[in-house]
């Protein structure tokens, strides 16, 4: 079984993904939405809380833990390998073929503040982003956007030029996807986009990598929990996982 944990809804983003690749596995989803966002949290805080939750994994059967939220991977994931007898498999922005597609030498990355504080973000802009100007952007709003269903409109218009207008002023023409959550206004931000700028996303690449470590397929089954609450996860499920076969749960966590 395949075990996934995020801060929310976002990491459904992920989920899909992992669906599409691999339909006879199954899976079981943890959204901590009682908690979100992660990325404005202490990072013992989010160790602790993503040590309750692959606990509770752990005791449903996975073999695998997707940390599909880039605040607990720069956070925990770390930490979590030294402490599970499980392998990982964890998100980070794609800042190596960002460097590479840039033409104009200026990159963007959105994403949460706990992701652009981390060290391990560090070591990653310092290793593939030689010779090319990173420009950073928390975009908070986002999050709570897409946790409300809020996917388009006004209010997500208004957030994605408050985030990308300076980013996009400095000359970028590469922006990051740099949390689980903002694939879900992709569309959204590809219309208030230039012509020439792309965006990149990671969940495709997290489940290839999934996909790699997995076992014998199961029984396709995918189970959701959320720490939330049940009937708005229910009234999401269809716009952030459409088709998705799913049965909900209300997960109690101390």
């Amino acid at each position: 079984m395949i075990g996934i944990l995020d801060s929310g809804v976002g990491g459904l983003s992920v989920l899909n993904e992992i669906r599409r690749r691999l339909p006879g596995h199954a899976v079981v989803y943890v959204g901590d939405s009682a908690w979100c966002p992660y990325g404005t949290k202490e990072p013992e805080d989010i160790r602790n809380r993503c040590r309750t939750i692959c606990d509770f994994l752990g005791d449903q059967g996975a073999e695998i833990i997707v940390i599909a939220c880039n605040s607990a991977t720069i956070a925990a994931i770390e930490i979590l390998r030294t402490e599970y007898p499980l392998p990982f498999v964890g998100m980070e922005p794609a800042v190596k073929p960002a460097a590479q597609a840039s033409r104009s030498g200026v990159i963007g990355i959105l994403a949460t503040e706990a992701s652009l504080q981390g060290e391990k973000f560090h070591r990653l802009v310092s290793t593939h982003a030689g010779g090319v100007r990173v420009i950073t952007q928390p975009c908070p709003k986002f999050v709570e956007l897409v946790e409300a269903g809020t996917l388009e409109g006004s209010e997500v218009d208004a957030a994605i030029d408050e985030y990308t207008g300076p980013i996009l002023k400095a000359g970028a023409d590469v922006l990051i996807l740099g949390c689980t959550h903002y694939p879900f206004l992709s569309r959204a931000i590809r219309a208030r986009l230039p012509d020439g700028v792309q965006l990149i996303d990671t969940g495709e690449a997290v489940a290839r990598r999934v996909e790699s470590l997995a076992g014998p397929a199961g029984d396709g089954s995918t189970t959701i929990y959320t720490t939330g609450d049940l009937a708005r996860l229910e009234a999401l499920l269809p716009k952030l996982g459409p088709g998705l076969d799913a049965t909900c749960h209300r997960l109690a966590l101390d």
